[in-house]
């Protein structure tokens, strides 16, 4: 089993603006461990200015009328992620549905990623199972295993003013998800899951390659726009 990997890393986010260009760059908790096994942490500690459209602060994070984890019920329909997803999540999340049956989207509000990869593609998969919608709304920010999370949705929304962030994940020899075969299940069991998500096996090898384009100690940034160039993204139903 590779331990956990943990450290600091400086990443210098492109600029759309004088005020981006001053926040360029940020320090980012970047958490990942060995992505085969129960226990894998993979996340994006802090934001970064997104190229593609100036952001807002970040959208607020509700109280909510209950808390399960890292999840907030909003109203009889609607609940919010505001947290990192860990291995408690699965089972908290699925008393969230059945104290709560009529919900049907989750907001993506502030979602740095998972200390858990495999409860966090449980989760997915039950997002998934359940028909639920996932949206990120404008400030919110997904990142890192928080991405998966997102693409679970039956209906995905993404407003303007949204982030993402992906990058790849690296074990305690150094190694990331390039110096493994394809076929290795530290790489296939994503492959599965997108495809799981609705990708064709040629998408879910784009994504995934995508996803890892930027190195460990890094991150790819970008906005709602460039997400729709990935997978499908509903319009948001009018009233």
């Amino acid at each position: 089993m590779r331990s956990p990997v943990v450290f600091l890393a400086m990443i210098a986010a492109l600029a759309a603006s004088p005020l981006a260009a001053r926040e360029a760059v940020r320090e980012v908790a970047v958490m990942t461990a060995d992505p085969d096994g129960p226990g894998s942490e993979r996340f994006l500690g802090d934001r970064a200015p997104v190229p593609e459209a100036p952001i807002p602060q970040g959208a607020l994070i509700p109280q909510g009328i209950a808390r399960y984890g890292p999840f907030r019920v909003l109203d009889a329909g609607h609940a919010a992620l505001v947290d990192v997803t860990d291995s408690a999540s699965p089972a908290r999340f699925a008393a969230m549905l059945r104290d709560f049956p009529g919900i049907g989207e989750i907001a993506m509000i502030d979602c740095p990623g998972t200390e858990d990869d495999l409860a966090n593609l449980t989760i997915g998969r039950m997002i998934r199972a359940r028909g639920l919608a996932t949206r990120v709304p404008a400030g919110g920010s997904v990142r890192s295993g928080a991405v998966e999370l997102f693409l679970a949705g039956a209906r995905r929304y993404a407003e303007p003013g949204a982030e993402f962030a992906v990058h790849a994940w690296m074990d305690d020899t150094g190694h990331e998800a390039s110096d493994y075969a394809e076929s290795d299940p530290a790489n296939a069991k994503y492959l599965a899951y997108y495809r799981q998500m609705g990708m064709s096996p040629i998408e879910a090898r784009a994504f995934y390659a995508m996803t890892n384009s930027a190195p460990f100690a890094s991150a790819r940034w970008f906005g709602a726009g460039v997400m729709a160039m990935w997978v499908r993204l509903d319009d948001r139903p009018a009233g």
